[in-house]
């Protein structure tokens, strides 16, 4: 059965809300590196130049240890897998079969 709504502490936040967030950091990111490569096309030296660090990209919602194991985990199964080829081809084979049978009786 879904998680999606097991944890009824926290609701999710709305999914336009989200992607107005993201939308807003990548847009505050590229706003930054157009500075600097603004600066550093003006006559700047690049060692002169603010750069923005590793600190300075926005901290991750998720937690590390938790991404790590998740990346180990398996994935979730996709519901076409051979098990479903190999039924279709069974179910091909006995109408085939039976098709043969009609003819010959």
């Amino acid at each position: 059965m879904s998680q999606r709504h097991r944890n009824q502490d926290l609701a999710p936040p709305p999914k336009l809300d989200a992607r107005a967030h993201a939308h807003n950091e990548r847009h505050r990111i590229n706003s930054e590196l157009q500075a600097v490569a603004a600066q550093v096309s003006a006559g700047y030296e690049p060692d002169e130049v603010h750069e923005p660090g590793r600190a300075w990209v926005p901290p991750h919602h998720h937690d590390a240890e938790i991404g790590k194991k998740n990346a180990t985990a398996k994935p979730a199964r996709h519901w076409k897998v051979k098990d479903w080829k190999r039924r279709t081809t069974v179910r091909k084979a006995k109408a085939q079969q039976m098709r043969l049978t009609a003819e010959q009786a």
